[in-house]
């Protein structure tokens, strides 16, 4: 759970008094500036995704069982307030991006990219000792005279679930026009 959460989704759905809204408005930036001034390194993301994106994940979520999951009754009377919530996000914005403690927005139509691109920029705020280690050679593996006794011996865990790797992808092949061969 976010702490900015009284801004965006307590606002929007009315969670919190006007007189709570308007306190965590005028204390947040209070709050994190003190926070710097006292040396704790305070980076805020926003994940930002495109109405078109956040629609095509609500129906996958609606529509995979293996992600139906994700969809609580509060996404659904979500739905009715979108507006809202995109002007509480920019009305915070407008209280809470500063010079000494700015939101740094991440497109996140892929989330993949998304989760790299805030890694290495997080990294790259960060002073670190690089601790990549030295590469190694594998030396040649030693083969003995050693001969296993056969698995038939062994006592195995009954395979119920297998893992089969996946299939490299490919492109389809075009389709062959038999009248011109």
């Amino acid at each position: 759970m976010s702490w900015y959460n009284r801004a965006g989704v307590e606002r929007v759905m009315g969670f919190c008094t006007d007189a709570q809204y308007q306190e965590f408005m005028h204390s947040c930036p209070e709050f994190e500036h003190m926070l710097i001034r006292s040396g704790i390194a305070l980076v805020k993301y926003w994940f930002s995704v495109s109405d078109e994106e956040q629609e095509r994940r609500f129906q996958e979520r609606i529509t995979n069982p293996t992600k139906r999951w994700k969809i609580s009754p509060m996404d659904l009377e979500s739905r009715k307030h979108w507006g809202d919530y995109s002007r509480a996000k920019d009305e915070m914005f407008a209280v809470t991006d500063s010079k000494h403690a700015p939101w740094y927005v991440v497109n996140s139509e892929d989330k993949k990219s998304a989760r790299l691109n805030v890694i290495s920029h997080l990294l790259s705020l960060i002073p670190y000792k690089d601790l990549t280690p030295e590469s190694l050679t594998l030396p040649p593996l030693h083969k003995s005279d050693y001969v296993r006794p056969p698995m038939s011996v062994q006592n195995f865990v009954p395979v119920r679930y297998n893992k089969k790797p996946k299939a490299p992808k490919t492109r389809p092949a075009a389709p062959v026009d038999a009248s011109k061969e």
